[in-house]
């Protein structure tokens, strides 16, 4: 029996329907974030960062690397153990105090990664509710999907933001038990969850909520709680799920909610209860980040600016970008193989870094590079992306969209 064929085959077709993802190595400069340097063949270069995720820039932050390096210094690489064996450091519970009190929620649990945290809360949850109900938006991320699925209770998919839907849905479960699992920011169209109106058919329906802020906390809110704490509606979700691996710019997940909640996740979820705890570094990292973005709105304030100026620059430049009310900047290439293209010649002409997204992150057709400006792409930086990408739209004949006062 040929084994590696089964493996060889199955990269094969990903490589003919040109998905196949190819990794830069690349290595960030703290002292010059979003600047960074590619290792290739010929040698090192210099290029900048257009596509992380570390949408503020804190993971480059002096005050987040000097709590990382002195906790490490001070204590150890590792945690040592699980939260049940030797893991449950200083730090971690100094970090879950800290996100409790950033949501406003009485307790906080944190995980390796937000993968982890949503696919073993949700799962968790809806397993500790009889007969429960899963009520799942259509563009929920995989790690919602997958706690859903492990849960292995009844779920629907209500159509995306659709409230019509969603109640339908409601109406039809009656009595029963029901959680309704979606996120604020989907991080590839860059649109917003109506939150309080979902909160609304919740509490005309009796159920519970779990809001996935994932790509929102840091960034939106007073002390960048989220979008729930931008709309004031922060205290009508039962749970709020997010990342240190985002803006917060470390690494890790976490849910917050009331102590009932959380020492029922905590007690019950294997993700949690057999895996080796955050390092006490990284949580002392992500404490310092989440107190800083607490206090400081500088951030916030700077990224928004750049992020409008960016729109502004690709509209200008008549690049396809969807119109989206945060953040996430995607310009619309609708072919993996030219959006492949799109992204090797940025990188390799022009030192810009974008992924390409292709299926089945996206929807085959709605292939694209997805843009994150952050605080520090300064003007010069907006002014060459565009430049760059028009020369690319140029070079492989993409569309251009016509400006309506262009036309005029």
């Amino acid at each position: 029996m040929d084994y590696e064929r089964f493996f060889q085959d199955a990269v094969d077709a990903l490589k003919s329907e040109r998905r196949y993802r190819t990794f830069a190595e690349i290595e960030r400069d703290t002292q010059r974030f979003p600047h960074a340097v590619w290792h290739t063949p010929e040698g090192p270069r210099d290029i900048v960062i257009w596509c992380s995720n570390d949408y503020l820039g804190m993971g480059c932050h002096a005050d987040v690397v000097e709590a990382l390096c002195t906790t490490a210094r001070d204590v150890g690489a590792g945690a040592g153990g699980t939260r049940n064996i030797s893991g449950n450091s200083h730090a971690i519970v100094e970090l879950e105090s800290e996100l409790a009190d950033l949501h406003g929620k009485e307790a906080g649990l944190v995980f390796t990664s937000g993968y982890v945290s949503n696919q073993t809360g949700i799962s968790t949850l809806a397993k500790l509710i009889p007969d429960c109900l899963v009520l799942s938006d259509a563009l929920n991320h995989n790690s919602m999907i997958e706690g859903v699925r492990q849960a292995g209770r009844d779920k629907v998919i209500f159509r995306h933001n659709d409230l019509a839907h969603l109640e339908e849905l409601l109406q039809a479960a009656g009595d029963r038990p029901k959680l309704i699992v979606f996120e604020s920011v989907y991080s590839m169209d860059g649109d917003v969850a109506p939150i309080g109106a979902i909160c609304d058919l919740a509490e005309r329906y009796g159920a519970m909520t779990y809001l996935d802020e994932v790509h929102a906390v840091g960034m939106y809110g007073p002390r960048g709680a989220g979008v729930a704490e931008r709309d004031g509606v922060m205290h009508r979700v039962d749970v709020i799920e997010g990342t240190l691996g985002k803006a917060f710019g470390v690494v890790g997940g976490y849910i917050t909610a009331t102590r009932a909640m959380i020492d029922a996740v905590r007690s019950y979820a294997p993700g949690f209860i057999f895996t080796t705890a955050l390092p006490p570094a990284i949580a002392a990292a992500a404490v310092a980040s989440v107190r800083h973005l607490k206090a400081s709105g500088a951030e916030r304030a700077r990224q928004q600016s750049q992020v409008a100026k960016v729109k502004r620059a690709l509209d200008l430049a008549g690049l396809p970008q969807l119109d989206t009310e945060t953040h996430i900047v995607p310009v619309m290439v609708g072919d993996a193989e030219a959006c492949k293209a799109a992204s090797d010649m940025l990188l390799e002409e022009h030192g810009i870094y974008i992924q390409p997204i292709n299926y089945p992150t996206v929807p085959r057709g709605t292939e694209r590079l997805r843009i994150t400006p952050g605080p520090f792409h300064d003007d010069a930086l907006v002014a060459h992306l565009a430049s760059a990408l028009t020369d690319v739209w140029n070079r492989l004949g993409l569309a251009f969209v016509i400006r309506a006062e262009a036309a005029e």
